[in-house]
């Protein structure tokens, strides 16, 4: 299937300013902002009940977080977001609408943490932070959702946070993983056939790993879940998009936990590229598949 078109025309005008890889974290976390936040059309806001600041444990103190509630009486389950950006960028704003998104199509009460990120912060900080915020989650769940469950959702490098919660963190009802990089030391073919004109591209991968686990050993598998011990996790959803150089590891990740005997779901969407959960009102193909990709989670945490 081809490029969605509206999605071409945003390539374009991402491609029109300087490469990621080419800046320094404060100028591509403004970029990032200004992409994600400050082109959000106020009408593309998914409405909720309500959204409230707070605080979460992290590993080395306090972190800001959001509890955004869905419409309805409850008792729901609760999922712990956390945000994607190579680890590097992106926080509680750039990710405000997927929260909203997962809050109402899924009925959950959803958490969403901001964890520490690097350079300031290289691995396994913000890991560590992703760790400790669900271990506490998991003891304040009748104050959250009420149901007792407690899933877990990312994108991208929050994919990947995500799938190590799920690895080290028992109690874990569910994961929702969209468009995970789940095997930074794998070789695979979306990474050449996708890397170049599609938004994430080769050198920003390449600068976005040097910044969070410089000289990193992606074996370990708490930087690359795949290598990790797949038996007995909660069954997920994993989602993927064509025109993504991380496609491949997402769906290799959803081989093996199904290999594993874990129950997953994975779905691929055609004509779309990394990071299309948040580009619902550039594109109307993109709307569509973050709404299918959300009503595929529902389904999960109705089961």
């Amino acid at each position: 299937m081809p490029l969605d078109p509206e999605l071409a025309g945003l390539i374009a005008i991402v491609n029109a300013g300087t490469p990621m890889s080419q800046q320094t974290p404060e100028q591509a976390r403004a970029a990032f902002r200004t992409l994600a936040v400050d082109f959000r059309k106020p009408e593309s806001i998914v409405p909720v009940r309500s959204v409230e600041a707070t605080t979460v444990p992290g590993a080395d103190g306090d972190l800001a977080a959001r509890v955004y509630r869905p419409e309805g009486s409850g008792p729901f389950p609760t999922v712990a977001l956390f945000h994607g950006g190579g680890f590097v960028i992106g926080d509680l704003d750039t990710h405000d609408n997927m929260a909203r998104a997962i809050c109402r199509d899924a009925g959950a009460v959803v958490v969403s943490v901001d964890y520490r990120l690097a350079p300031e912060h290289p691995f396994p900080a913000g890991l560590d932070d992703c760790i400790a915020a669900t271990r506490a989650l998991l003891g304040r769940l009748d104050s959250l959702g009420g149901d007792g469950r407690l899933a877990v959702a990312g994108d991208s490098a929050g994919g990947n946070l995500s799938a190590v919660v799920a690895q080290e963190v028992a109690g874990i009802a569910a994961q929702f993983l969209v468009y995970p990089t789940t095997d930074g030391g794998g070789e695979y073919a979306s990474r050449i056939e996708n890397g170049t004109g599609y938004f994430l591209e080769l050198p920003t991968m390449v600068w976005f790993s040097e910044n969070y686990a410089p000289g990193g050993d992606y074996l370990d598998p708490r930087l690359s879940p795949l290598r990790g011990s797949l038996a007995a996790l909660p069954p997920a959803v994993i989602v993927t998009a064509e025109f993504d150089p991380l496609r491949d590891e997402g769906e290799a990740y959803a081989a093996a936990l199904a290999e594993a005997g874990v129950s997953v779901v994975c779905r691929r969407y055609d004509g779309m590229i990394h990071g299309f959960m948040d580009m619902g009102s550039f594109s109307s193909a993109a709307q569509a598949a973050v709404d299918d990709a959300v009503g595929l989670f529902a389904k999960l945490l109705a089961e």
